[in-house]
């Protein structure tokens, strides 16, 4: 007997170990799987894997602004944070962020690491690592690249399911709150993908700064998902250390485009 099945094969593209490891991301997608959270690995192997195919789409820029999407975002994010996944429960952004500095400056030539003060920025982590823990430090397992892109929705359900690890570990939770409101500030299908709007939200555009209105709406949904009531001052407290980590955010944009940039250019003078 035969049957068909739609499915999605990825295939891993080269270079990729610079910006995470892949073992830890099969782990994560691996645990996913078997406790019902995203789509379901059906097989991996070295240079890719098979995964389920989701009937569902890939959300816009403009979906994250719509009230309902972004509440069903917001319930879900709450959930994903209190999954008991194993690992240290401690925050991994900052390793990450000095991980990411020694590799951009591997590949730099003394000149760009001059040019970008890159020498300069191992301090400036040390400095934001030791004044953000004292601001709010709940760890929960975070996304911590909750860009639309790897948010899907099923359309008939009306479900939301988060996709792709690559990034996934324990972090503050109000890192992984301000990584989603930053990505609210690009449109990576625009004319401009690579540029960002942090201005309020603009009238003429899907996308730009969420005001503090819709960021405490947000974290209010948030945090209602677990079958309490938040009080104002908890939804406030909150808004302050997301806002907060907008900084590490910012800084991991920027060496993001370092890595990316120095890692092609690279490429190019070796071929």
């Amino acid at each position: 007997m035969r049957f068909s099945r739609r499915v999605l094969v990825r295939l891993y593209g080269e270079g990729v170990e610079i910006f995470f490891k892949r073992e830890d991301e099969i782990q994560n997608f691996e645990w996913m799987s078997k406790h019902g959270q995203g789509p379901l690995l059906l097989g991996h192997f070295t240079s890719g894997r098979v995964e389920e195919f989701l009937n569902a789409r890939t959300l816009s820029a403009s979906d994250l602004r719509d009230p309902e999407i972004s509440a069903m975002i917001a319930t879900k994010m709450r959930n994903f944070h209190n999954l008991h996944v194993p690992g240290a429960k401690k925050a991994h952004i900052w390793q990450r962020l000095r991980n990411m500095l020694n590799h951009a400056k591997r590949l730099c030539s003394p000149k760009d690491v001059m040019t970008f003060g890159s020498d300069n920025l191992h301090a400036d982590i040390d400095i934001l690592e030791m004044l953000l823990s004292e601001v709010y430090e709940e760890i929960g397992f975070c996304h911590n690249d909750l860009q639309y892109g790897n948010i899907m929705m099923d359309e008939e359900q009306r479900t939301i399911t988060f996709i792709d690890y690559e990034f996934a570990s324990h972090n503050p939770i109000a890192y992984d709150l301000a990584y989603h409101f930053c990505d609210m500030e690009g449109d990576y299908h625009s004319y401009q993908p690579h540029i960002i709007h942090t201005t309020k939200y603009p009238g003429q555009f899907m996308y730009g700064t969420p005001g503090l209105e819709e960021r405490q709406r947000f974290i209010r949904i948030y945090l209602s998902a677990d079958g309490n009531r938040p009080s104002n001052i908890e939804v406030e407290q909150l808004v302050n250390a997301a806002e907060k980590y907008t900084l590490p955010c910012y800084l991991s944009y920027g060496l993001w485009g370092l890595l990316w940039v120095s890692y092609f250019c690279s490429c190019y003078c070796c071929y």
